[in-house]
């Protein structure tokens, strides 16, 4: 049977102690006391059964013992530290999992990734775009991005962006059936509707949009439907009717001039972006990068809802 392995710190102790052969230049490396190596090395001692170190007034001395095995333990802590330089740089580098909604993805996240690339090569990030919230560890995922509350447990929580909703229509079809002054000016607007499934009490649709500007006998049910925000959006700069827009979806078509809002009002709803991760990943330096790059991005976009709103 393999005898078991005496304790990592004894074995430290005794080949820095080896190397500078002196017992206080070894404390000094490892900034502990002389008498805290000391005690390692007897551990390590007692546990071979022999002794490692000659001990005079000029010094260390290794004994036949403690000469046989210092090259393979010399050896064996620089394999650890090749080992250790191995994971640190997955750390740093190769695959990044990012889990997000797909309205998100591809309005957001996507149309800036190119900027993270640019900063990071090193980093080649995975997106996972589904409505399914992902499973940290089986679906083997880094980072998330989550529209909600922020009510998330066990992991680490962090508010990205804020979301209000504002109606938004083409230039195109505002210039063909406007002008809107008012929302009863609506009436015979096509108006596209975002069933994406949020469950956001606090977002409004069009009925409850029209009825809170005034607008109450507008028939609100009418006009195509979509189950992603993305798409009623696209819808919209597409020429298709008049949508009611996240605009954190909607901020980039707005600034290209793809869309216009044709009323300033906006409604702030509860629910916003969150990072979310485990605890643990946050100590990857590509997570760190990851979220410091996030963080960055939304702070532009928080400026330019302001200058619109």
């Amino acid at each position: 049977m393999r005898r078991s392995l005496p304790p990592l710190n004894a074995l430290r102790a005794f080949e820095v102690a080896a190397r500078h052969m002196s017992i206080s230049q070894a404390a000094a490396e490892l900034r502990v006391t002389p008498a805290a190596v000391s005690h390692q090395i007897r551990l390590l001692e007692e546990h071979v059964g022999l002794p490692l170190f000659i001990r005079n007034g000029r010094g260390l001395a290794l004994t036949d013992a403690g000469s046989a095995g210092l090259r393979d333990l010399r050896e064996g802590f620089a394999r650890l530290g090749a080992a250790m330089d191995a994971i640190d740089s997955l750390g740093e580098a190769g695959v990044l999992s990012v889990s997000v909604a797909p309205s998100f993805a591809s309005k957001w996240l996507l149309p800036r990734l190119e900027l993270f690339a640019a900063a990071h090569p090193e980093i080649d990030v995975h997106v996972a775009a589904s409505m399914q919230i992902s499973d940290f560890v089986k679906d083997g995922i880094d980072i998330a991005i989550r529209y909600g509350a922020g009510r998330y447990s066990d992991v680490a929580v962090e508010r990205l962006l804020a979301e209000s909703v504002v109606p938004v229509c083409s230039p195109e079809y505002l210039m063909r059936h406007g002008p809107f002054y008012l929302p009863s000016d609506l009436t015979e607007a096509t108006l596209l509707h975002d069933d994406s499934p949020d469950n956001d009490p606090s977002c409004p649709n069009w009925e409850m949009w029209l009825s809170a500007a005034g607008a109450p006998n507008i028939d609100s049910a009418r006009g195509p439907r979509f189950n992603q925000s993305s798409l009623v959006i696209e819808a919209a700069a597409l020429g298709r009717g008049v949508a009611l827009a996240k605009t954190a979806l909607a901020a980039r078509d707005l600034r290209q001039g793809r869309l216009v809002q044709p009323f300033t009002s906006s409604v702030k709803v509860d629910f916003a972006y969150y990072i979310v991760a485990p605890r643990p990943k946050l100590n990857l330096p590509k997570v760190s990068y990851f979220i410091d790059w996030l963080r960055a991005e939304a702070g532009k976009e928080d400026e330019f809802r302001l200058a619109v709103a």
